[in-house]
């Protein structure tokens, strides 16, 4: 079944299912919910349905069809995914990270890819009845790009749209207005388990810390787990409390500062936070959250961090 990886959505899926054993598939959907939920295993399954050819004679088999829209090749089928201009090229996230590229702003659905969205539904399908657009990180749209697509939205022709995003708001009122919306919830702790057994990351279940900030996203539990392994356990041990001297606060922002890159400094922000808040020591938060403000306005990283330690060394709300 193209719903089988999906755990923890049964609404979604009963849906989703219905709409196209009724044969009443919207011309567009948003799928809302947290990161790491399950939207993109639920937009994998939708265009597997979609795109099954109606003629049982030309029918490829449920095995080959899964693998070609997860390898991106069906020739009805687009994929659009925020991107990074590098040297007048776009490259997504992951060729970003293989690539070494720094990374100073987070990347972005843009004008010419609504575009290529344009361009590709212009043609009718060419293997199945309509032709599957799915776009994540749907907020990501820059205003240009937003009102090229809700052009789209408006005559989508053969063809069915699915926007992800993390809530309503973050999109543009006339996009969500021409989309259905399937909301995806977050997971109770028994599912979250079984889904991150079943994906061999069940040692994920014995951090606490980790699985209070992926708050029952089974996605964000994974990427945390990962930044947290980035981190020398030696420091790790050492800043899970705040500091106990200046000289402590000093030796602590000089390591940060030389071992962790930006985007982990800014991820560590957020662990300390969590684990802070759950230790009673709530008045260190806000040191925090500056610090995170001065980091992303590109402050020196070691200036910011003994600041921001020598607070929480001196009191500063502990």
């Amino acid at each position: 079944m193209p719903f089988t990886p999906l755990l923890g959505q049964p609404q979604a899926i009963e849906l989703l299912t219905r709409a196209v054993d009724q044969n009443r598939v919207a011309p567009a959907y948003l799928f809302v919910g947290a990161p790491g939920v399950g939207r993109r295993l639920a937009a994998r399954g939708f265009a597997e349905l979609l795109l099954a050819p109606p003629n049982p004679v030309h029918q490829i088999s449920k095995t080959s069809l899964r693998q070609r829209i997860q390898q991106g090749n069906h020739p009805d089928l687009l994929w659009v995914e925020p991107t990074y201009l590098h040297q007048g090229k776009r490259v997504s996230a992951t060729e970003a990270t293989e690539l070494g590229i720094k990374r100073k702003s987070s990347p972005e659905v843009r004008l010419e890819q609504i575009r290529e969205v344009g361009r590709f539904l212009s043609r009718p399908p060419l293997e199945s009845m309509r032709s599957i657009v799915i776009i994540e990180n749907a907020e990501s749209m820059a205003d240009a790009a937003a009102n090229g697509l809700l052009k789209t939205l408006e005559e989508p022709g053969r063809a069915t749209l699915i926007l992800l995003a993390p809530s309503v708001e973050s999109l543009l009122p006339t996009i969500v207005s021409r989309c259905q919306k399937i909301a995806f919830q977050r997971l109770d702790a028994s599912t979250l388990a079984q889904v991150l057994t079943q994906a061999g990351h069940a040692d994920i279940l014995q951090q606490p810390d980790v699985l209070a900030l992926a708050q029952g996203s089974p996605g964000e539990a994974i990427v945390h787990w990962q930044q947290l392994q980035t981190i020398p356990e030696e420091l790790l041990a050492a800043i899970r409390q705040p500091p106990t001297s200046l000289r402590v606060s000093l030796d602590l922002a000089r390591q940060i500062a030389q071992v962790l890159d930006s985007e982990t400094q800014l991820w560590l922000i957020d662990y300390l936070q969590n684990r802070y808040w759950h230790q009673g020591r709530s008045g260190v938060l806000q040191s925090l959250e500056e610090a995170r403000r001065y980091l992303r306005q590109y402050v020196q990283p070691r200036l910011v961090w003994e600041v921001t330690l020598a607070k929480i060394t001196d009191g500063g709300g502990a």
